[in-house]
């Protein structure tokens, strides 16, 4: 079985715990945490398992890589801390590992990647044997291998629209919605996760690579932003009061322009209330959906609806961005050391996995 260590035991941390404990072919090597109050704890008990899996987290990374594992499953945030995370990263490859990462945007579409980012990475393979395939967490599989395989199925396709539409008041990441995404802030406040450039920076890479699949030829990327304030206070149960008139709807597009359009776009539209922006795309009932749309002949539209941890769909979307990475690995096993991305690594059925429960 390949050894597997999971680093950092946050929403897609936990998720990742679980597929790993639940796959064949994958045996859960150690677990690596950040906060010193979860030292010794169980995995089992980290991941909301209800039981021990026989792996006590531990803080001691040099100690962890020593043990050269197989393969590292990389779910510490990389949002606020991209330099420490790609240092992260390829400190697990130069041991040799397989990493399969959320964290690192700039490799979604890794030749595309800054070069800097590339060498690093490329540098680490060759001294280590290692290789390195990232997916996004909202989720990837969402920006990529969904809608290309869907407009297959398309006489015309006019136009890829990909849809993450949420309610944030049941995610459990309270300083990201109200500082990141600025969810009760006042509206003059700037969420920095729309701040000019920086959802090209996060998004860009999964256009151009759907473009690349595509074989059509980007003319730029652009990005629209939206915001709406609460008509009236809310009070949620996970985070609090958010006060009338600060802001309770943001709603942005990463545009890809072919031939003068937009041709490929991923939007997102989160609310802290279902009440605010009554007018723009709900999910079908509950907190929220993924929905890939393709325009054209004919009209082709997939929703998604995924529930984790209690029914909960923002842990939903963690837990399929943890499975498509987990279940990448024993492919990357097998696979020569590299740099991949969406296109080179395919998604595969459940092998072994059907009616297997975790450990």
């Amino acid at each position: 079985m390949i050894s597997v260590i999971v680093w950092g035991t946050g929403n897609v941390g936990r998720a990742a715990i679980r597929a790993v404990a639940a796959h064949p072919a994958l045996r859960l090597a150690g677990v690596i945490v950040h906060d010193p109050g979860k030292v010794g704890r169980d995995a089992g008990d980290l991941a909301g398992l209800g039981r021990d899996l026989g792996v006590p987290a531990t803080g001691d990374v040099g100690a962890v890589l020593a043990e050269r594992p197989q393969a590292v499953v990389y779910a510490a945030s990389g949002d606020i801390r991209p330099d420490d995370a790609l240092a992260d990263v390829v400190s697990a490859i130069r041991v040799g590992a397989v990493v399969v990462t959320p964290a690192l945007y700039a490799l979604y579409d890794q030749r595309g990647a800054p070069p800097e980012t590339r060498r690093a990475v490329l540098d680490a393979v060759a001294e280590g044997g290692g290789s390195l395939f990232v997916s996004g967490i909202d989720p990837g599989w969402g920006n990529d291998v969904l809608p290309l395989l869907v407009s297959g199925l398309g006489g015309v396709v006019d136009a890829i629209r990909c849809q993450e539409i949420f309610d944030y008041s049941a995610y459990d990441q309270p300083d990201a919605v109200r500082y990141l995404v600025g969810m009760g802030q006042p509206m003059d406040y700037e969420p920095p996760m729309v701040a000019p450039s920086v959802p090209t920076m996060v998004w860009g890479g999964q256009i151009r690579l759907m473009a690349r699949a595509l074989g059509a030829e980007l003319d730029e990327i652009r990005e629209t932003v939206e915001r709406r304030p609460l008509d009236a206070a809310v009070a949620t149960a996970a985070m609090g009061e958010f006060e009338k008139g600060t802001q309770g709807a943001l709603r942005f597009e990463v545009q890809g322009i072919v031939g003068g359009e937009p041709r490929i776009v991923i939007e997102h539209v989160t609310r802290i209330d279902p009440s605010c922006a009554p007018d723009w795309p709900s999910p079908p009932d509950g907190d929220g959906a993924h929905r890939v749309i393709i325009g054209g002949a004919p009209r082709i539209e997939v929703t998604v609806e995924a529930t984790d941890e209690g029914g909960n769909r923002a842990a939903g979307g963690n837990a399929t961005a943890a499975g498509r990475l987990v279940g990448a690995i024993d492919w990357l096993v097998d696979a020569e050391p590299g740099l991949y991305d969406a296109l080179d690594v395919p998604l595969r059925p459940a092998a072994g996995k059907l009616g297997r429960e975790a450990g």
